[in-house]
């Protein structure tokens, strides 16, 4: 057996081996984050959290990307021969590469659920906002066969948001609804305002959502879909509720979802007092 081989034997041997490695050290260390934040309150929760996306990170990604590069160099190895010896070995490295992209999606799912968010709000009009997300998703959304359409009033609907956060919330939940239906279907993103706050809805007209399950979907690794990572809607929940937001779900069998982000309406500025109006005059 050629060097080549029994380098590639045991590539086929040991990557699986790390991943399977790397899996458990991720998922031990969000069960042990878990039980922290069960224990912790309120801003020590946010700073243990933080800690240990970044523990996590480093034992990751680190033998994560030792892994990706040899298989990258192994794959290049085996296209210089073409029978269907290497041929076959070249379909496993693809599989074992697919794989280690998942955990490396996996872990940037949690880094962005886990890892600690600074705001930075500006004042915006959230049908702005929602136009620029919805052209963004359009592409995406034809190849799924998905009517997208938006709904916005005439006048501005103004919120003091971190635009990049809530664009990904948003996203989240656009992508959590386009998985839902696998077969098409429509979805509407809905901006309008009442009293108390301004709202965004995604709106889908996908399988719905079981009474079983309707309870579940915001906890952390929970998901329905075959190869979802469960953190896209907690990570959505999480940024609504930095912003001071709710966000609520209403879903009905065999005839759609219907998420709703609710966000504090603008403080009005206060009016400046007399003394200073006079002064200004003078």
């Amino acid at each position: 057996m050629t060097s080549l081989l029994c380098i590639l034997l045991g590539a086929l041997a040991s990557a699986p081996l790390w991943m399977a490695v790397t899996f458990w050290i991720s998922r031990r260390v969000w069960r042990n984050a878990r039980r922290m934040a069960a224990r912790a309150k309120g801003h020590d929760n946010l700073v243990e959290l933080a800690h240990l996306a970044g523990g996590l990170a480093h034992e990751i990604k680190n033998p994560l990307s030792t892994i990706n590069m040899n298989l990258k160099l192994l794959s290049e190895d085996l296209g210089r021969y073409h029978d269907e010896e290497h041929a076959r070995f070249q379909r496993r490295i693809g599989a074992i590469q697919q794989e280690s992209q998942r955990l490396r999606e996996i872990l940037d799912d949690f880094l962005h659920y886990a890892g600690k968010h600074e705001l930075h709000p500006q004042r915006v009009d959230l049908r702005q906002v929602v136009t620029e997300l919805a052209d963004f998703f359009a592409a995406q959304a034809s190849v799924a066969h998905i009517v997208l359409r938006t709904s916005a009033p005439e006048h501005p609907v103004l919120a003091d948001i971190d635009i990049n956060l809530i664009k990904q919330a948003l996203l989240n939940l656009m992508l959590n609804a386009a998985q839902a239906m696998t077969h098409g279907g429509e979805l509407l993103i809905r901006v309008g305002a009442d009293r108390a706050r301004a709202v965004i809805e995604v709106i889908d007209t996908g399988p719905g959502i079981g009474p079983e399950d309707i309870d579940r979907i915001f906890q952390v690794y929970y998901s329905t879909k075959k190869g979802g990572s469960g953190l896209g809607l907690p990570t959505a929940r999480r940024i609504v509720h930095e912003h001071g937001g709710t966000l609520q779900v209403q879903s009905e069998l065999g005839k759609g979802t219907r998420f709703v982000i609710g966000l504090p309406l603008p403080t009005p500025a206060p009016a400046p007092a007399i003394g200073a109006r006079e002064g200004k005059r003078a």
